[in-house]
């Protein structure tokens, strides 16, 4: 193939190289827990409304004005503008509207190497796909799936759907981005990115689940991304949204046993979305795109916020490790992940098979099988024996309770469970029995005390989230140390992805 493209390079004449027809994938393939995430996703339908038909239909009228290469017609229609007199046109390849990105030839080398990595990821539901590569004496033209708009466009929209945002301007709405807003209007109906709580909906956990498994995907091969931002993630809209990387004209592939480029590798990503040893010039491993991970999924989470201030201070504060997460304090479990991802030790950096199992994106379902389960394993722990796991869960009361976890409860609440046994209100084991014995016999339990809890799963999750914010984390910090290797635990910490 490295062969056939070199070839080409050198051709000015129209020519073209057709890629392998294969089937495509279904969304959702990194899943969590026994399938529960698959479970998650599916019921994240986005039903198309009458507008979003006719933007499609619009796609499928045919292109008067443009060129033709055998079986790709290119436009003249701009989608977007990028560097280096790079363009994304509007056409079609074999009857499906495509996005043509148009680069000048000076630039092939660039082309031939988003086009070799493409190849090589080709077919994962959360990359790009690609369809075929022509040229003439003055461009290269790449055929690309084409999508509804990008992540940053979404994360807009949704702003521009519901309320004003005073961090529009910073998230760089354009005259042109105006305009193709306005057509997508009925596009946005039916999407909700955030909770009244403030808080990521399960559409948008799985659009950032998208882009994770994108990168774990490139990661698999070898492939560093090296630019990763929301205007390179591309949304899809289908039987539901879906995310996908494109934009892979400055990754780099790992040969060999390499672990990282050299400190001199070309091609510098975006400005405010670059690790800090890309900013220093040192070693480029597969964690530069875990940090810039970190500040797309903190984008997502706060809706066009960046942890690391406006456009212009980005850099410096990146490069002095002057990083602010107030913005999703109120989510522990995201505080936890990007605290992780946006270390400045690349090495102290999760992988992102890692950042697939964080409990950032379990189900309510999920989040109470695990602390089911953890009651279940300490249980078997006897406090006089001097247990490590024992000791270091209850080490975590300060912070997973807050206070004597009683003061939270109702007083009917608290009468229900002193029916059968006495409880310490400052010990964590003993209220993971509480929420564990609840949940097995919730049936069981007066109308009054399930009114009070909620519906299991969702309700009786939320009901104690309110109360213990922390706990989850907490708990999970403390198994994923002594537990990550027991058989019952290594559902909730290895990906299916690996």
């Amino acid at each position: 193939m490295e062969a056939k493209l070199a070839v080409q390079s050198t051709d000015t004449s129209s020519t073209n190289m057709h890629s392998k027809r294969k089937k495509s994938r279904k969304t959702g393939k990194g899943s969590i827990n026994n399938g529960r995430q698959d479970k998650e996703e599916n019921e994240v339908q986005h039903t198309h409304n009458e507008s979003d038909n006719n933007f499609r239909l619009n796609l499928n009228q045919p292109i008067s004005d443009g060129r033709t290469f055998g079986k790709l017609v290119v436009s003249n229609k701009e989608i977007a503008k990028g560097s280096n007199g790079t363009m994304v046109l509007e056409g079609i390849y074999e009857g499906r509207p495509v996005a043509v990105k148009r680069l000048v030839r000076v630039y092939n080398d660039i082309a031939f190497k988003e086009i070799q990595n493409l190849i090589v990821s080709d077919c994962h539901p959360n990359i790009v796909r690609w369809y075929e590569v022509e040229q003439d004496q003055d461009f290269v033209y790449l055929a690309l799936e084409r999508c509804a708009c990008s992540l940053n466009d979404l994360i807009i929209m949704q702003h521009l759907k519901s309320s004003a945002n005073p961090c529009l301007v910073d998230a760089g709405v354009t005259a042109e981005s105006m305009i193709c807003f306005g057509s997508m209007t009925g596009f946005m109906q039916d999407v909700e990115l955030w909770d009244s709580d403030g808080c990521p909906s399960r559409l948008l956990l799985k659009l950032m689940r998208d882009v994770i498994s994108g990168v774990a995907h490139l990661h698999e091969l070898g492939i560093i991304h090296r630019d990763l931002k929301p205007q390179n993630v591309l949304i899809i809209s289908e039987r539901t949204l879906c995310a996908k990387l494109s934009d892979m004209g400055i990754s780099k592939r790992l040969v060999g046993d390499m672990s990282s480029l050299s400190n001199h590798a070309t091609g510098a990503g975006s400005s405010g979305w670059q690790a800090p040893e890309q900013l220093l010039h040192g070693r480029q491993t597969r964690a530069v795109d875990l940090f810039s991970l970190g500040c797309v999924l903190f984008y997502c989470i706060t809706g066009g916020r960046h942890p690391f201030g406006n456009r212009l201070e980005r850099d410096f504060n990146i490069a002095k490790n002057k990083v602010d997460l107030f913005l999703v304090e109120h989510i522990p479990e995201a505080v936890d992940l990007l605290s992780r991802l946006l270390d400045p030790n690349p090495e102290m950096r999760p992988k992102a098979t890692d950042v697939l199992c964080h409990p950032l994106f379990w189900s309510s379902e999920t989040r109470l099988s695990f602390l089911r389960d953890t009651s279940d394993r300490v249980e078997l722990e006897d406090r006089e024996i001097g247990s490590d796991l024992l000791k270091s869960l209850e080490g975590t009361a300060p912070v997973a309770l807050g206070a004597k976890w009683n003061e939270k409860m109702e007083p009917s609440f608290l009468n229900n469970i002193e029916r059968y046994r006495r409880y310490k209100f400052d010990s964590v084991r003993d209220l993971l029995r509480v929420m564990r014995n609840k949940l097995n016999h919730f049936r069981e339990l007066p109308a009054e005390i399930q009114e009070i809890m909620g519906p299991v799963p969702e309700g009786f999750d939320k009901y104690f989230r309110s109360r213990f914010p922390k706990l989850l984390i907490e708990v999970y910090k403390v198994m994923i140390k002594y537990c990550s290797s027991e058989e019952c635990f290594s559902k909730y910490f290895t990906s299916s992805e690996e």
